[in-house]
């Protein structure tokens, strides 16, 4: 058996230097320039809406985009900040402001200007359009907050992944807005929103089947 002191002196000589994370205010700011980024290299290759100009003057319009683009910049400030230990979870507020903006502009619109979806309706072309902006959009941000919220796994996991779902899904529903005349804001946010609770169920099964595994008798 090792003595104590040199297991400790062991231990000690294999230590690497921590790096700290960057603050949290900083690292969303990057992933947000990644947001602007991959917008940008969209509208360059597909060009803007039509008429969006003309549309930006509506209030409505002007409303909901702003409601879904301030939702996903706010729940992704509110990501990295929660998934810091310590801090309260009451940043998740954070983008409850914007989101019921969005949410109370799709609710009047679905019920204002309701019309029911009829065969043929979208041309194919646009449709596929509309798909590959949704993939192009959420995939990567999806990949990014992945991999710069990864220390938050064993700390917060639930309420970051809520937070960056919601992020992803205002942010695409935003690119679909400017780029696209379909408008899929539900289906968006149902699908991140769903997504992101399907992992924190899973990953909450496996703790427990683990912490389930582990448990020494009496």
């Amino acid at each position: 058996m090792i003595p104590t002191d040199d297991l400790i002196s062991a231990l000690a000589a294999n230590l690497r230097p921590v790096r700290r994370l960057r603050p949290p205010l900083l690292r969303a700011t990057g992933f947000l320039l990644l947001a602007a980024l991959i917008l940008t290299m969209i509208a360059a290759a597909h060009g803007w809406r039509p008429g969006l100009l003309v549309r930006l003057a509506e209030i409505r319009f002007a409303l909901s985009l702003a409601g879904a683009l301030f939702t996903g910049v706010l729940a992704a400030v509110a990501a990295f900040l929660v998934s810091l230990p310590g801090r309260s979870r009451r940043w998740l507020w954070l983008p409850f402001p914007a989101l019921a903006l969005w949410l109370s502009s799709i609710g009047y619109q679905c019920w204002r200007f309701w019309t029911p979806m009829v065969p043929g309706g979208a041309p194919p072309g646009e449709t596929a359009s509309c798909i590959a902006t949704l993939v192009l959009t959420s995939l990567p941000l999806s990949l990014a907050l992945a991999l710069m919220l990864r220390h938050a796994a064993s700390f917060n996991p639930g309420p970051v992944i809520l937070a960056a779902s919601l992020s992803v899904a205002g942010i695409t529903a935003s690119a679909l807005t400017l780029f696209h005349p379909l408008d899929a804001s539900v289906e968006i946010l149902m699908f991140n929103l769903g997504t992101g609770s399907l992992i924190v169920l899973l990953g909450g099964a496996i703790n427990l089947f683990v912490s389930s595994r582990l448990e020494i008798p009496e």
